[in-house]
């Protein structure tokens, strides 16, 4: 398909904003959901090793990696609207096209996750008391991890079908047969899959690294305990880290010849340096990790290290998109729209750092509290305060320019 037929698939309303901010967008919010993700994995996983350990710290730790894992499910869910929208936003002709040719998978997404994240919480409704007993009903985990893998490949392919614009007649029809059933999932890589999937192992080890910390300022009472989790995250972070590493290896080892160039992309290259970094924190702080906040910092550089992750696979489809095919994302028509540019700005740096500010606040302090019912500062409360008061707000403002524009 050539660039002028691509160009002529855009929206000719074009985009409100520079197409910039949009990709920059998409980076961050795909690093924030591919985190969530993968703690989502990584706990699962700990939860059906853990589950059915006679091993009391085993199961300790799956109690506690089932909460998260389902809260991580939800907050996947979420953040995981930010980057699809940024994503068909500026490259539309692409992402809706290989939603087209495989649109039975995309609506089977919805109900596919919809399914996994039932399981779950079938799983959690079943053992309310897996730390001191052995599961019950372990087929729902594994259905649901199965299942929630199986939307992540969906998008997977999804997304690398964009990248095969010249391949998209072939897939429509077929020896010149035209198949509009949408049933077929058309190209993938395993090893870029895998690559992501096989991430969750250090981002998990790096995740219990902080909960090790976070016990310890909470006075955690069993020595063995934590001995057991800074070994555990160790492990996973280094072993994780280089079964991480061999995916990509491989990736960069079988990609596509109009994709060889990322093999040596500085995008590439600084990713692998923070991955590197990440996975050997641990050994490089040493004792630190006993003190202040350096047990946080293993998974802050591991955040970093995924927003690297993020922008280097942003820089494979921009680059390939505008080298090979002609379609360049920034030179997308701009109808400047300051009102919903400056709206989502402050809904996001001031109603949403305000209020998951409040939340994260109060759920810190009262985990650390020890000893009766905790009570909030004034301050907190007053955050608390102000929080409401901006989403309230935010409401009104929301209906009264909704009815000021049905009215013109």
């Amino acid at each position: 398909m050539n660039a002028e037929m691509l160009y002529a698939l855009r929206d000719p309303a074009g985009v409100p904003s520079h197409p910039l901010v949009f990709l920059l967008l998409g980076v961050l919010t795909f690093a924030l959901h591919a985190a969530a993700v993968q703690v989502m994995l990584g706990a699962g996983a700990l939860v059906l090793r853990g589950a059915f350990s006679a091993d009391a710290h085993w199961r300790r730790l799956a109690a506690t990696m089932l909460s998260t894992a389902k809260i991580a499910v939800s907050v996947a869910i979420v953040i995981g609207v930010a980057p699809l929208l940024f994503v068909q936003v500026t490259y539309d002709p692409f992402w809706y096209t290989s939603n087209v040719l495989s649109a039975w998978w995309v609506i089977g997404f919805v109900v596919i996750l919809i399914a996994g994240y039932l399981a779950m919480y079938g799983f959690y409704w079943r053992n309310p008391d897996l730390a001191s007993r052995p599961a019950r009903s372990g087929w729902m985990m594994v259905a649901s991890l199965a299942l929630l893998l199986a939307v992540g490949f969906i998008m997977h392919v999804l997304s690398y079908q964009m990248l095969w614009p010249e391949q998209w007649q072939a897939w429509y029809a077929p020896g010149g047969r035209v198949d509009p059933s949408g049933r077929t999932l058309h190209a993938w890589s395993l090893p870029r899959f895998g690559f992501f999937i096989a991430l969750a192992a250090p981002v998990i080890g790096a995740w219990l690294i902080a909960v090790r910390r976070y016990l310890q300022g909470a006075r955690e009472r069993d020595a063995r305990y934590l001995d057991f989790l800074a070994r555990l995250g160790r492990q996973l972070m280094l072993a994780g880290g280089v079964v991480a590493l061999a995916f990509g290896a491989a990736w960069i080892a079988t990609l596509p010849e109009k994709m060889a160039f990322f093999a040596t992309s500085p995008w590439m290259l600084v990713a692998l340096v923070l991955l590197l970094v990440a996975v050997a924190l641990p050994a490089l702080l040493g004792a630190r990790l006993e003190r202040g906040l350096w047990g946080y910092a293993v998974f802050g550089v591991g955040a970093v290290a995924l927003i690297a992750v993020a922008a280097a696979r942003e820089a494979l489809r921009y680059t390939l998109l505008a080298g090979t095919h002609g379609y360049d994302a920034l030179d997308y028509r701009i109808h400047m729209d300051w009102y919903s540019t400056l709206t989502f700005f402050v809904t996001f740096g001031v109603l949403g750092a305000a209020a998951l500010g409040y939340l994260l606040t109060v759920a810190w302090q009262a985990g650390q509290h020890r000893g009766g019912v905790f009570t909030p500062s004034a301050a907190v409360t007053r955050l608390g305060q102000v929080s409401i008061g901006l989403l309230v707000l935010w409401i009104v403002h929301y209906f009264a320019i909704g009815l000021w524009v049905m009215g013109r």
